[in-house]
């Protein structure tokens, strides 16, 4: 396990003055889910509001809106126009206008694989002025868009694949073989954050962050995280860094750091084969405890 001291050149977040409000610590927009996968987006709005967002909204079809709702009550949840249990092109309006009034944008977790929902990825990739942060689904989208088209957007983006992710976004069989390439993965990863002037965080045992002329490996985090759902809770905690107003690739890094911190001190609590994304959820106070804490 990782030292749990946080490395002198990590990022740091403003402190909070006393006399702040929730909306000093910037509004999160996140959009996902599906039928019977509700919980992704759930986890990814949970984990931003942990990670010291003011304000979350989760918009989510409007068949599981009920259900994500439930998970907590601090998030504000949207229902929007769905078929087939996923957004369709209707929902486009009304995702833009929640995301024009953000601090920060996350898109992907749980939200299906469609010909809509890819149309509606693209779009939000190319028009959302807000910083942004791609995962999942919306990674598969990414693979399919048009040659050229990710380097047209708005604002600052964000993308956090897992090795098959990293290899379809560049046109590779994502079950192949040399998603055990590491070497091959970072160049990979390198290539997609130069050609799209964005941030690339590649998940992984030392997740490698890429882009606007810098990298850094972690050092935190173990095995027991390879487990569903805390992909989904990285990406809330880079939201949440985004909206607090760190750039893209400071957010990147600071979230990777306090993501697998949270992971450890589950792994210390709970052994490495039963800790589960909720679990890392319930840790983040760890992490941004010591970040709090550390000298200055």
């Amino acid at each position: 396990m990782a030292s749990t001291t946080p490395a002198a050149d990590l990022p740091r977040l403003l402190p909070r003055d006393a006399a702040a409000s929730k909306r000093d610590f910037g509004r999160v927009v996140v959009a996902g889910g599906a039928v019977g996968m509700a919980g992704a987006p759930a986890l990814a709005a949970m984990a931003a509001l942990r990670s010291g967002a003011g304000l979350v909204e989760l918009l989510v079809p409007e068949p599981i809106a009920a259900v994500a709702a439930g998970y907590d009550p601090c998030l504000m949840t949207h229902g929007l126009p769905a078929a087939d249990g996923t957004f369709t092109a209707a929902a486009g309006p009304a995702l833009l206008e929640r995301m024009a009034a953000a601090d920060a944008v996350a898109i992907g977790p749980g939200m299906g694989r469609s010909a809509p929902v890819r149309d509606l990825v693209l779009r939000l990739w190319r028009d959302v002025t807000a910083p942004a942060v791609f995962d999942a689904d919306a990674l598969w989208a990414l693979a399919a868009a048009p040659a050229g088209a990710l380097e047209q957007h708005a604002g600052p983006r964000v993308l956090t694949p897992h090795a098959g992710e990293m290899l379809r976004l560049v046109g590779r069989d994502p079950a192949a073989a040399e998603a055990g390439d590491r070497p091959l993965l970072e160049a990979a990863a390198a290539g997609v954050a130069a050609a799209a002037s964005a941030i690339v965080v590649l998940k992984g045992a030392g997740s490698f962050i890429v882009g606007a002329g810098r990298q850094a490996r972690n050092e935190t985090g173990n095995p027991g995280m390879a487990t569903a759902g805390t992909g989904d809770v990285l990406t809330g905690v880079v939201a949440a860094l985004l909206a607090q107003g760190l750039d893209a690739f400071a957010a990147a890094r600071l979230a990777v750091w306090a993501h697998g911190r949270a992971g450890d001190a589950a792994a210390a609590d709970l052994g490495r084969t039963s800790m589960t994304a909720r679990d890392l959820l319930d840790r983040l106070h760890v992490a941004f405890q010591e970040l709090e804490n550390r000298p200055r």
